[in-house]
């Protein structure tokens, strides 16, 4: 518990300090509760609002777990694909660089025309948004497999499957939760574009309708849930990773 508390006590005084400055700042300068409400404020609406905004928040959640969720077995397949393949390393793999070209917040109209305004348009924005670094970085990390070893292994008898689930994959690991991590952040955002851009429930469309009405503590409360859901995902995955790689430690200690 003492480690613990020694290795996140500079965060938590970090914020405890953002959030001091946020509260005084605000009533020293007297600043419209419009542009910065007080941060005791916002507590406050969140407090009053709790019910609403926790069935917003799960509508928001689901979105962006379930277009996770698909951009990681997309996402996956396309990087094994353009790992084996070399037809696909030549068309696939700059096609999917290319897309990149194109601003995300231009494609996600053509979602909500091509989808509607239910569930499905926020999932494909989602989509959008986190498809490319999981797949990319899961090609890296495929390329970054060491050749001595898959060498070793195919004279040791080893197959395609045998490479592939002893050689591809643990090199590939590392690379992928790290474009999953990327990827678990910011799909917050994308659930939220696409509810900006029509939609009937979610955090997105809360702070949407609170900014028209100019209720600058109901916009916060949606934004700090936002950041909350975000960062919660975050340290999901890289939970999950640690738990995929404790081979690697105790790889270590078994030297």
């Amino acid at each position: 518990m003492k480690r613990f508390f020694k290795k996140h006590m500079p965060v938590v005084l970090f914020i405890l300090l953002i959030a001091v400055l946020w509260e005084v700042g605000t009533r020293i300068f007297q600043i419209p509760h419009y542009i910065i409400p007080r941060l005791s404020d916002v507590l406050v609406s969140i407090a009053e609002n709790s019910g609403l905004l926790a069935r917003h928040f799960a509508i928001t959640l689901g979105e962006a777990l379930l277009g996770l969720a698909i951009s990681i077995v997309l996402g996956t397949l396309s990087a094994i694909w353009i790992d084996s393949s070399s037809l696909a390393r030549k068309t696939l793999y700059p096609l999917v660089v290319a897309s990149q070209t194109i601003p995300i917040i231009a494609l996600s109209p053509i979602m909500v025309m091509w989808f509607g305004y239910e569930i499905g348009s926020k999932i494909a924005v989602v989509m959008l948004f986190t498809f490319f670094p999981i797949a990319m970085n899961t090609v890296d990390g495929f390329r970054s497999a060491d050749p001595d070893i898959g060498e070793l292994l195919r004279t040791m008898g080893a197959g395609k499957r045998e490479l592939f689930l002893k050689w591809k994959i643990p090199s590939a690991l590392p690379e992928f939760f790290t474009g999953l991590k990327m990827a678990a952040a910011i799909s917050v955002g994308g659930a939220t574009l696409g509810e900006w851009l029509g939609g009937e429930a979610g955090l997105g469309m809360y702070t949407k309708r609170a900014a028209n009405m100019l209720r600058g503590e109901s916009v916060f409360s949606g934004v700090l849930l936002l950041s909350a859901m975000g960062i919660m995902l975050f340290l999901a995955v890289l939970a999950l990773e640690r738990i995929c790689l404790s081979y690697r430690k105790e790889s270590k200690v078994g030297r």
